[in-house]
């Protein structure tokens, strides 16, 4: 069967600029990974122009092996304890105001690097104390430990994705639960108001992979429940015949009216379109 091609909405420009280039080689100098390389971003022409990337912490292998995701599955690296500071430094030497660190899955890690999360946004406030410091975690199997300590350093989002409806968890999320996932953001939330600090948080689902609409506005409202403030919605895009296929291509216009919905539900932010990622104009949800 012929892979389906991409409509005529699915399209970015190659990228060329000059700020693309400098981003991209101020990263290899580092020696550091980007989400945008590593999950095949399709934004990745437009952020880096912008001086934006989504740093990604504890290597570039992956310990859970989700049929969606680009990032390499197998044997991790042990911790890189220089990492925090290279990160600190190229969002110095790149001016950011608005920073996004991600990660692997790192089950094999007692905390599942929540210590290295916390270490990084540490490296960069102190040599960029007015830089926003956005991070998208994994689940951390569900640990409060690990959240509180991600949530006690000094972030300003706190971010983990869902990435899609309860039904298609087995399917698309086999190492994730959806009850965990909603557990983590509601968590965030409540442990920054106990401390006395205000953390916005935030998720993102990926539509196309068979979800019903019905379902994904319950998903919705659930995350309205437990106060998440961002909500970003984006297509799945196929990496590669070994993942999961595209069900179907979600319009243009159906995002324009979901972002509408959540609006309406009450989200202090919804970036809704279908190359939004869960990074993608970050700067702006917090504007």
């Amino acid at each position: 069967m012929a892979e389906r091609r991409h409509p005529d909405w699915i399209k970015v420009r190659a990228p060329v600029s000059p700020e693309y280039f400098r981003t991209r080689s101020i990263l290899s100098e580092l020696k550091l990974h980007t989400v945008c390389q590593e999950a095949c971003c399709p934004n990745i022409g437009e952020c880096f122009s912008h001086r934006t990337a989504t740093f990604m912490l504890m290597g570039d292998v992956c310990t859970r092996n989700c049929p969606y995701c680009a990032v390499a599955h197998g044997k991790v690296r042990p911790l890189d304890p220089d990492e925090p500071r290279r990160i600190a430094r190229a969002v110095a030497e790149l001016g950011l105001r608005h920073v996004v660190v991600t990660s692997v899955d790192r089950d094999d890690l007692p905390d599942g690097g929540a210590g290295h999360f916390a270490a990084t946004a540490r490296a960069i406030k102190s040599a960029s104390p007015e830089a926003r410091v956005e991070v998208l975690v994994p689940d951390f199997q569900g640990s409060a430990a690990s959240v509180d300590a991600v949530v006690e350093s000094p972030i300003d989002i706190y971010n983990h994705n869902v990435e899609t409806v309860p039904s298609l968890y087995r399917k698309a999320r086999p190492g994730g639960q959806y009850p965990r996932s909603l557990e983590v953001l509601r968590h965030a939330k409540e442990h920054a108001r106990a401390i006395g600090r205000e953390v916005l948080t935030k998720t993102g689902v990926m539509l196309g992979l068979g979800e019903e609409r019905a379902e994904l506005l319950e998903v919705m409202r659930d995350l309205r429940a437990i106060e998440c403030d961002i909500l970003t919605l984006g297509q799945y895009l196929r990496p590669s015949r070994d993942h999961l296929p595209v069900e179907r291509y979600v319009t243009p216009e159906e995002f324009a009216e979901l972002k509408r919905e959540g609006q309406a539900m009450g989200f202090r932010h919804v970036e809704s379109a279908p190359l939004v990622r869960s990074s993608y104009h970050a700067w702006e949800h917090v504007a």
